[in-house]
């Protein structure tokens, strides 16, 4: 029925009469109905007469488009939703049916072109080539009804989506087996898999698969290219067989998952949607000198654009960024495990598009059990390879929106993740006395003898000249500072450093070997300078904020709470104050031979700590904004253990400023909303570059 009475307009009288009406149909007989209005929102079962009187006082929820509760039918097909989520009442112009994506397939030449004797390849040539076999079984298995007389399902579509349900949620295959033998013996008559492994090879004509390369098992090589047909490591004569005393099969040690990026990137233009947007960062994007929305506003990707041009003038060249950090797999800190998986992120695509998890692109998985720290850039040489390849020749690549074929090239502007891997993604160790990247040698440090690490307390460098901070000794290390800020190193800078390293021989069997002075801080040169343009960029690595909230959440929480093992609040920290001449007031006070703390005013006591675990406990947050922080709490004990990364993030920018807001003194309550707004700022849709 007409729904445009669904906003302020003089025919919501008629409009909601007429709802009534097809409600109580639905209804058959019964007096109650949910109420649709903006304060019920289906919530609530009233008559009819009260419905009526809340749509006509309150109005009806404006998002309540279809009526699936008051006799409107349902719309049932897939959709992707944005929580990773199948979501039955919507479209999405991504979820293309399967014809229309074989159609898309076969008219980017993904499958094998033929080939002509004399001229040669009829079509071009992509990056790896399926044969025509899968494609017709692929469109046979399209063309065949799930059961005699069924419209709404192909076998293959079928299948799709129910390998599609198994990924979302996380079944294992033997449940997916057992699904599969309950919908044969209820359906004798669909032409349903045997298996998941048949289910498996039905899909395997559309170009869904990866590369399994054999590594050295301490991380010396990889046995592929000029190694590929070796069994023993050239450097540690380590076998990458696994010993077998059963007589069964020979297996790997180890193994590194490679998926191709070309293909990936192919496939991103397959769709005529999707290549669309892929021009959306230069085409329809709003260009605002003061405020950054995209990362396209930023003076990084400014200044590529300058220094490559020729690489900006296509707007379908895409722009990616590589996020990589380790995990443990098996949710079992007892036995540590360390798997890294290497994400790539293209950033081309909308705001609301580029960092939902369904662009993302798995390129490696590099199997543990232990970190791998330099050795990191062992497994890297596949995408290095592929990222050489894309810059330097690009991949004729067919775009769906245009119905023509271009030369595609891909540049990896920088990497994401937390401080430790940068050490080992960028080659500058994060540990000891020279351990920030941006300041390199000029880095300010003071060794704390009694906490027994470097501490950096130089920052007074960055702010103006005539800032009154930087005269303010009491407040941080006793001194004056009036030094200007380091200066930031240009690509050629960095370069003339690594050029004193030493050659490295990577791998575990290998003992480490001292730092000569002359090389700084620098471990190793990594394997990104091997491309290009590295050295030129402005930002080759960024610090995940996600993991930065963690820590300074866990420090707040553990300093306020005074919880032992995460306290600043020590003995240590206060002989440390007096070797400084800094904070008297913390300063230990003896009396003979005993030996107290003063009280820091940073402190909650005993009453305070109770009621503010009462306080969180009672905490309530809308629906899907955060997780349920109460089982994180102990009254009892006041204590606040295992926030997940969100809760870190929902607690630092939402809760510290109001928590901390009735016990501390007033200016460190300032101190802490002020750093709360930092990161609420940070973590804005829109940025004032000004402010920034």
């Amino acid at each position: 029925m007409d729904k445009s009475w669904l906003t302020p307009s003089p025919a919501y009288a008629e409009g909601v009469n007429q709802f009534l009406s097809l409600a109580q149909n639905h209804a058959r007989g019964q007096n109650c109905i949910r109420c649709p209005c903006r304060i019920c929102c289906n919530n609530l079962w009233l008559s009819f007469p009260e419905v009526q009187s809340h749509l006509f006082i309150t109005g009806i929820n404006p998002s309540y488009t279809q009526w699936i509760f008051h006799g409107e039918k349902e719309t049932q097909y897939f959709n992707i939703g944005s929580d990773d989520e199948l979501d039955y009442n919507g479209g999405d112009d991504y979820i293309d049916e399967i014809d229309q994506l074989l159609d898309d397939v076969r008219a980017g030449t993904f499958f094998n072109p033929p080939h002509d004797s004399t001229s040669g390849p009829t079509q071009p040539p992509m990056a790896e080539h399926i044969p025509m076999s899968y494609f017709a079984q692929l469109l046979d298995n399209t063309r065949r009804p799930l059961y005699p007389g069924c419209t709404k399902f192909s076998k293959l579509s079928f299948v799709v989506k129910l390998l599609h349900i198994k990924t979302i949620g996380h079944w294992s295959i033997k449940s997916f087996n057992m699904l599969l033998n309950l919908l044969k013996f209820a359906f004798p008559d669909a032409d349903l898999p045997q298996s998941y492994e048949e289910s498996r090879s039905l899909e395997r004509g559309l170009g869904f698969k990866y590369h399994k390369i054999h590594t050295c098992p301490n991380d010396c090589i990889l046995f592929w290219k000029e190694n590929a047909d070796k069994n023993v490591c050239p450097i540690c004569n380590a076998s990458w067989w696994m010993s077998n005393t059963h007589g069964t099969r020979v297996l790997p040690q180890k193994v590194l998952r490679h998926f191709p990026l070309k293909p990936r990137l192919q496939r991103l233009y397959m769709s005529a949607k999707i290549a669309t947007d892929m021009r959306w960062h230069k085409e329809k994007r709003a260009s605002d000198e003061t405020i950054t929305r995209h990362l396209a506003d930023s003076d990084s990707w400014n200044n590529f654009d300058k220094d490559h041009a020729w690489f900006a003038e296509d707007s379908r060249n895409v722009r990616l960024g590589l996020a990589s950090d380790g995990f443990n797999p098996f949710n079992n800190l007892a036995k540590p495990y360390s798997i890294w998986p290497v994400i790539l992120v293209p950033y081309n695509l909308p705001l609301w598009l580029c960092m939902k998890d369904q662009f993302f692109m798995t390129s490696l998985i590099i199997p543990g059990p232990k970190s791998l720290g330099n050795d990191i850039d062992v497994y890297l040489q596949p995408l290095i390879d592929e990222l050489l390849e894309l810059w330097e020749h690009g991949i004729a690549t067919h775009d769906a929106s245009t119905s023509s074929t271009f030369m595609l090239h891909a540049a990896l502007l920088w990497t994401i993740n937390d401080f430790p891997a940068l050490g080992n993604l960028s080659g500058w160790s994060t540990k000891g006395k020279l351990a920030c990247p941006p300041c390199n040698a000029d880095t300010d440090s003071t060794w704390l003898k009694y906490g027994r690490k470097h501490s950096y307390m130089g920052h007074r460098r960055f702010l103006p000249l005539d800032h009154i901070w930087r005269c303010r000794k009491n407040l941080f290390n006793g001194k004056e500072d009036h030094r200007l800020p380091p200066q930031v190193l240009s690509g050629s800078d960095i370069l003339s450093q690594l050029y004193m390293l030493d050659d490295l021989q990577f791998g575990k069997s290998h003992r480490k070997r001292k730092r000569r002075a002359d090389e700084l801080n620098w471990t190793k040169s990594s394997i990104f300078f091997m491309l290009p343009y590295w050295s030129t960029l402005m930002l080759r690595h960024n610090l995940d904020v996600m993991h930065i909230e963690k820590n300074i959440t866990d420090n707040i929480l553990g300093t306020l709470m005074n919880i032992p093992g995460k306290t600043k609040y020590t003995i240590n920290a206060r002989r440390d104050l007096e070797i400084l001449g800094v904070r008297k007031e913390l300063h230990l006070k003896r009396e003979g031979e005993r030996v107290t703390l003063p009280h820091a005013s940073y402190i909650l006591q005993g009453d305070e700590r109770t009621k503010f675990c009462e306080w969180l406990v009672d905490v309530k947050f809308p629906d899907g904004f955060a997780a349920n922080i109460l089982r994180c709490v102990s009254v009892r004990d006041c204590k606040i253990s295992g926030l997940e990364s969100h809760d870190n993030h929902v607690f630092l920018q939402r809760l510290l400023p109001i928590a901390v807001g009735g016990y501390l003194r007033n200016d460190i309550s300032l101190a802490l909303t002020e750093l709360s707004s930092f990161f609420k700022e940070l973590c804005s849709r829109t940025l004032d570059r000004n402010r920034l």
